[in-house]
């Protein structure tokens, strides 16, 4: 071994773990490459389980799953018949570029320089990052556009403070993430997760219904009390580790010229009159963009709808904005100001191709499936009770949620079996519900199939070059633990006290 080598490995082994895990995590493939890798992985594995028959009985249909291989005739027709519609149909995909002409006009227009010197200088420093997890919280009323748009910007608001941008993107993305359906305001979520509850409930009680809001009390005390223990570990453990950041010169946010506040000015009276047209579109019975069938808001265009209309928004405030301070003059400069942001989109959508590429076949294959399956039938035939059998639930709905993205797809696979099991042994279906929802969060930053890695990789890579995956894991790993610990003290403190968990859902039955 070399002299430097020698340096390099002791100096290695004196730093800490968090600080080990980003050294060894960017010395893995690039994650185009890297996830290249774990589709050949998944072949061989899909070929392996698939020569042994190996299989499952679905919960809700009740059909026998077997596993399919990739490395078969069906599996390379597959795979060359899917590959553009994978990539083209991943979720992420067409919400991130079409929300990536939205914000990238508001941030060329110098909208957003001028929100951040308003807001740095009407919010008392120290409140700056609690108020920063409290937005992230509010913010899953847009849903998953809230991952694309919250934490970027949080980022940009602790930078402008001279703060390092990696807290305020890890804080907030621990909230809309880690924390993910914990809301006080009623949420899609909510919506999709009752009506799977409901389906799974009528095996054993055809008149039981689970509601919206059946959760609404456990869900709304949990903003405020992760909100308060998330401030404390971003300020007390994650941002001392972080240090001072030694990227670019930070520019100086002063108040706002008066250009930019009779800007800001019209801006506002632009987002008004926006907001009031959404009103109208949405409250009056009948209105547009109601359920046309059931004349509510589940499932209305509204809510089917929240990408589009978040782009509308930012046109609206973004060329109202430019045109007020005079940074538009043509409708050449829009599309320019877009077309720029669009140009740092380039690896990311090169990424993005070979995740697409693995999540599609690791679902196609069956394997998510079967694992989920499986698990849940063994913890159906221990015959635990009580809290025990909840947190065993619960942990197992958390190691789903490493290979399935999708909460809802998770729960749409557990429900059947965990639903009626509990609800057998006197638990109210809404607070089996509770139990996964504190149960699946935690680890969301840090999943395997993570389908908003390629952005997270991007956007840290603005502030610092070299970031890799291990910079993205040692940085959200502390929140990934802390929150598995929150969630967990307050789902026993919840069940222990006996509280309803919504309003007249009490957590038994009898």
């Amino acid at each position: 071994m070399s002299s430097s080598s020698a340096v390099e490995k002791r100096q290695f082994q004196q730093v800490g773990f968090l600080r080990k895990l980003e050294i060894v995590g960017n010395k893995l493939p690039n994650p185009s490459i890297l996830f290249l890798l774990l589709i050949i992985v998944l072949a061989v594995l899909s070929l392996i389980l698939a020569s042994m028959h190996v299989s499952a009985i679905h919960p809700m249909t009740h059909k026998v799953i077997y596993v399919k291989s990739l490395i078969s005739r069906e599996g390379l027709q597959w795979i060359m018949t899917d590959m553009i519609k994978n990539y083209i149909n991943f979720p992420p995909l067409g919400m991130i570029i079409v929300l990536t002409m939205g914000i990238g006009l508001v941030e060329k227009t110098g909208l957003m320089e001028a929100i951040l010197k308003g807001t740095i200088h009407s919010i008392p420093k120290k409140y700056i990052t609690f108020t920063i997890i409290i937005l992230s919280f509010m913010s899953h009323l847009a849903s998953d556009a809230a991952i694309v748009v919250v934490p970027p910007i949080a980022a940009m608001v602790f930078y402008s403070m001279e703060r390092h941008p990696f807290v305020g993107f890890a804080a907030s993305l621990a909230a809309i993430y880690s924390g993910f359906t914990a809301n006080i305001l009623i949420v899609t979520t909510d919506v999709l997760l009752s009506g799977i509850s409901t389906q799974a409930a009528k095996i054993v009680d055809a008149n039981m219904v689970v509601t919206p809001v059946d959760n609404w009390y456990f869900m709304c005390f949990s903003v405020i009390y992760l909100a308060v223990l998330t401030t404390f570990v971003t300020e007390k453990f994650v941002e001392p580790r972080m240090g001072k950041y030694e990227g670019i010169q930070p520019v100086q946010l002063d108040k706002p010229t008066p250009a930019q506040q009779s800007a800001l000015k019209a801006t506002g009276i632009a987002t008004f009159i926006f907001i009031v047209v959404l009103l109208l579109l949405v409250v009056p019975e009948g209105a547009l963009l109601r359920n046309p069938e059931t004349g509510g808001i589940a499932g209305s265009p509204l809510i089917k709808g929240i990408v589009p209309l978040l782009l509308l928004f930012f046109l609206t405030v973004g060329l109202t904005y430019g045109i007020k301070i005079k940074n538009i003059k043509s409708g050449d400069d829009v599309v320019h100001m877009m077309t720029e942001c669009m140009k740092g989109l380039s690896g990311f959508l090169v990424m993005v191709f070979a995740i697409a590429q693995f999540i599609a076949a690791f679902t196609w294959t069956n394997i998510a499936t079967l694992i989920a399956t499986s698990g849940a039938e063994f913890l159906k035939n221990i015959g635990m009770t009580g809290l025990p059998a909840l947190l065993c639930f619960m942990l197992f709905g958390q190691f789903m949620g490493l290979f399935i993205a999708s909460g809802s797809a998770i729960w749409s696979l557990l429900s059947p079996v965990f639903v009626p099991m509990f609800m057998l042994l006197g638990y109210h279906p809404a607070f089996v519900q509770v139990a996964f929802r504190a149960g699946d969060g935690a680890f969301n930053t840090i999943q395997i199939v993570n389908p908003f890695l390629p952005l997270f990789l991007e956007t840290l890579k603005k502030y610092k070059e070299q970031s890799g995956i291990g910079t993205y894991l040692s940085l959200m790993l502390p929140y990934a633990i802390s929150f598995f610990i929150m969630w967990y003290i307050l789902f026993i403190f919840w069940y222990l006290t006996g509280l309803p968990v919504g309003p007249g859902v009490p957590q038994r039955l009898w």
